[in-house]
């Protein structure tokens, strides 16, 4: 049976009186796309800075590719890509002088490394360009960029889609699965945007207020969330009674909208409309719409 990449046993830190990351236990096999969901300020951060070892834990241990995490143990790096918080760069320099330097400190030799990664992630045009002039989301794709230089087996990534916009957040979603997929790259993730896990992640750690509360595979992640059927007609009233007699069950008000949890509603939402333009009041809004992830986390914690 192969070794875990990550096993991290009962971590935790204080900052003082305050409990950042309370008594949290992983175990991350090879290949997984692990996700580590939380609200801001949950202790995501803190726990990966602890993986890291750039924080050093109050309690417990942790182990990254069989080699145990501590004050002066650097010969995992090498294996190791990583983004934490704000990507850091020389301002002055351009991308490709930031990656060569990089480079460099990796002992990498060439210029193969750094001009395959920019064209990877797509920072070809910005390639000339001085790092303070990026945008933030390029900013991000350059941080992007020197965690994957030297081909890392673990890739270690907070908050990976900040500053993206929606093409960019899917292409850096492709990316991730295309190295887990065809290289075997471990990945551990953290984020806030509970729609962006479900899609990338074979399995989530729950985190709140310091504690892992719950882990749950992706594909189970569907039970936990609950979908609903949001529709806005000018007669509301009309439109409840004529989606009544139509057999739609589990329909309740919320302000002057109509919201519908029953199944066939959500997976059918043309056959809705279709009822209410048959009756005369014709919906001018209709939207399946999800748990938010504050929603998610207190049906996760409650007891």
């Amino acid at each position: 049976m192969t070794a875990p990449v990550i096993v991290a046993n009962g971590l935790t830190k204080r900052y003082g009186e305050v409990v950042a990351v309370d008594d949290v236990s992983l175990r991350i096999a090879a290949g997984e796309i692990y996700a580590l969901l939380g609200l801001n300020g949950a202790g995501k951060t803190t726990a990966i800075r602890m993986l890291l070892g750039m924080v050093r834990p109050t309690g417990g241990s942790v182990t990254v590719l069989g080699s145990e995490i501590r004050p002066g143990a650097h010969s995992v790096w090498s294996r190791v890509g990583y983004l934490v918080e704000t990507p850091a760069a020389y301002p002055d320099l351009t991308v490709t002088e930031n990656l060569t330097v990089a480079a460099r400190l990796r002992g990498l030799r060439g210029r193969r490394q750094v001009d395959d990664v920019i064209e990877r992630l797509r920072l070809t045009p910005y390639a000339r360009n001085r790092a303070r002039t990026l945008s933030l989301g390029n900013a991000q794709r350059l941080g992007l960029a020197k965690a994957l230089l030297h081909q890392p087996e673990l890739l270690i990534l907070d908050e990976p889609a900040n500053g993206l916009d929606p093409a960019g957040v899917a292409e850096i979603r492709d990316l991730l699965h295309e190295l887990s997929r065809d290289q075997g790259v471990t990945v551990l993730l953290s984020s806030h945007i509970l729609t962006e896990v479900a899609r990338l992640a074979t399995r989530i750690g729950v985190i709140h207020h310091g504690r892992l509360v719950r882990e749950i595979a992706a594909v189970d992640l569907a039970e936990h969330v609950r979908q609903r059927l949001s529709v806005s007609a000018r007669d509301r009233v009309a439109a409840e009674k004529a989606l009544r007699a139509a057999g739609f069950d589990a329909i309740h008000s919320e302000g002057d909208q109509i919201v519908l949890t029953d199944p066939r509603a959500i997976g059918e939402p043309e056959a809705v409309a279709g009822v209410l333009v048959a009756a005369g009041c014709p919906p001018y809004r209709l939207a399946v719409e999800q748990d938010d992830l504050e929603t998610f986390f207190l049906r996760v914690v409650e007891p």
